[in-house]
């Protein structure tokens, strides 16, 4: 695998205003600055932020549509009709999925769910699996985390004698007659009354269940116990879907991992236990432990494993689940480090184009599950719009049991180039498409229409990105030295979690550190630890820093070198030590 030379730009925010410090004294200036740059300025926003004053999760039916799909479902429980809830494969779908599924049986409902498979029928709502829904008499179709962009599927149910209920959260189509002819549930546009925009999808079920209950006989006290018994799975959709963390889904968050850590979800239990997490859960242990698993089910073989794992009530079967996707989730890092090779043998680092797109449309080609994370492993990497597509078989025409080639493309952005926009703008060559402006997914029909496809959106990408300065950009919060850090500091960065989309976790930079003592930790000596010693400051303080997988990056560095470093600051806990330590991003030497 290539090297990457890219070096990265370091890019520090503006001082915050000295006004805004002046209003707000009783904050540490640097907690302030943090705060600043994550555009939280008003007083209102800051005790938000902080839960200074009483919150709660916003009403339901503030949604239009909302009522209405209540009194649907409703009468199809009372009438004891058959419901099915129609998910997507990733973490977001599933727990959504698995939300919906858990309170539909509370309230006796007559429920099922049905995932679709991502290699054999891709995302989102498609014919063959509704005339399957249909064979088996079912009456009512919702969809979570998926639909928006459904239009002629959902006239098909309906053409068939169903009703069906759309949330999602996905971008709305451009064309107001693009929507699907049905009532919708979705926070991305301004019209759904909605005033938080940001949800995942399994933000929306919840706010579809949590209506749902609100509405039912239950005492008052058993609807809070049933919303709140929900957030365990709300805060895993919600962070692995990687949402901004702000507004309503930081309360989320924060709920949310409470309720995690003492979840009573056999499954959710057992997939605990097998990441070996042994303090409490945070936003890490989300995004980077639970998640992957869930999502490794589809990636290798079929989601409904992470489901029934969910949905578990049998400690043995849950044991069961729990081990299969920690091996699935070990098989998928080694086929992603496999196609992450290969992707990048197709690109000349020398010659870097706007945006990079490659492509394997071999009979064996890249395996699916895994196109979207080397996508955004070389989008890190190179700072540039990636697709990644492949070729696949699937059923296109829902009348022929014939399998077809379909081109599949999975791709990743940067904030100068909305890739969302850019499918929109080339949907004459796309069969399906959808996705956020940072990642998208889209299927093509033939090569010739691949060829033309690449051919456009690559001569879109000159012309938007011609100017823009291409290379890899670490944004920083601020500078800091030495001598302004201390414990109560490190404390009040811990009370700004869970980090996530648009609450990062903080980025600081120190200049003119002098390195003191090097040392390698790991079965091979991966993992490198440094003692840095500020000399510029007068207490002459030092701090290590680790960076984990950092040897081979850093090995040319020595005990002596000034250097310049970013890092997050955290606490080190070990063995009833709690020290402060750095979390090194880059290094510089001077």
């Amino acid at each position: 695998m290539k090297t990457n030379n890219l070096e990265k730009i370091w890019q520090i925010y503006p001082l915050m205003p000295e006004d805004f410090k002046e209003n707000n004294k009783g904050f540490n200036p640097f907690i302030l600055q943090l705060l600043y740059n994550r555009d939280i300025k008003s007083s209102d926003d800051l005790k938000w932020f902080f839960n200074d004053v009483e919150i709660d999760f916003l009403d339901p039916f503030l949604f239009r549509d909302m009522e209405k799909a209540v009194d649907l479902i409703i009468f199809h429980i009372k009438k004891g009709n058959k419901i099915m809830i129609y998910g997507d494969y990733d973490a977001d779908g599933v727990t959504s999925s698995a939300l919906l599924y858990d309170i539909f049986k509370i309230f006796k409902a007559q429920v099922d769910f049905y995932l679709p498979d991502r290699v054999s029928e891709g995302y989102g709502l498609n014919k063959g699996a509704i005339d399957d829904i249909k064979k088996d008499n079912f009456s009512l179709i919702i969809t979570v985390d998926n639909g928006i962009r459904g239009k002629e599927e959902v006239l098909y149910a309906k053409s068939l004698g169903m009703d069906i209920i759309v949330t999602d959260h996905h971008a709305y189509p451009e064309e107001i007659n693009d929507l699907p002819d049905c009532l919708i549930i979705n926070p991305a546009d301004k019209s759904s009354g909605y005033p938080f925009r940001f949800l995942a999808g399994v933000g929306v079920a919840f706010k579809l269940a949590s209506a749902l209950i609100q509405k039912s006989k239950l005492a008052d006290e058993y609807k809070d116990l049933l919303i709140s018994r929900s957030l365990d799975l709300v805060v895993i959709g919600t962070i692995a879907d990687m949402v901004p963390l702000i507004g309503e889904n930081r309360l989320i968050s924060q709920e949310g991992l409470k309720i995690l850590n003492n979840t009573k979800r056999i499954g959710l239990q057992e997939l605990i236990k097998v990441t070996g997490a042994v303090n409490e859960l945070n936003s890490f242990n989300v995004g980077f432990q639970l998640g992957p698993r869930l999502n490794a089910a589809s990636r290798i073989k079929h989601a409904n494993s992470a489901l029934n794992l969910l949905i578990s009530k049998d400690k043995e079967e849950a044991e069961k689940l729990a081990q299969d996707l920690n091996d699935k989730n070990i098989e998928r890092q080694k086929i992603t480090e496999e196609v992450m090779s290969l992707a990048e043998s197709q690109i000349d680092i020398n010659n870097l184009p706007e945006i990079i797109i490659v492509q394997d449309f071999s009979d064996n080609s890249w395996n699916e599950g895994v196109i979207g994370l080397v996508a955004g492993r070389l989008t890190e990497k190179y700072y540039r719009p990636v697709l990644v597509i492949i070729k696949t078989e699937e059923q296109v025409n829902d009348s022929d049991d014939q399998l077809q080639n379909v081109y599949k493309g999975s791709g990743r952005s940067i904030e100068e180039f909305n890739l969302v926009e850019a499918l929109e703008d080339n949907k004459e060559f796309l069969y399906k498409y959808g996705g956020h402006p940072m990642a998208g997914g889209f299927s093509i029909l033939s090569e010739e229409q691949v060829d033309a496809f690449s051919k456009n959106i690559r001569k879109m990408a000159q012309n938007k990105l011609a100017k823009t300065s291409l290379l890899p950009k670490l944004k920083i919060d601020c500078e800091i030295s030495f001598e302004d850090i201390n414990d109560e500091l490190v404390e009040s960065i811990e009370n700004m979690s869970p980090f996530g989309q648009n609450n990062p976790t903080p980025k600081f930079v120190s200049y003119n550190l002098k390195i003191i003592e090097i040392s390698k930790m790991g079965f091979d000596g991966q993992h490198i630890k440094m003692k840095f010693l500020n000399h510029d400051d007068r207490d002459m303080k030092s701090f290590w820093g680790i960076s984990f997988g950092g040897s081979e990056k850093y090995g040319n560095l020595n005990v002596g070198d000034n250097v310049d470093v970013v890092y997050n600051l955290e606490f080190n806990r070990f063995n009833g030590r709690c020290d402060t330590q750095l979390k090194i991003i880059d290094i510089k030497i001077k």
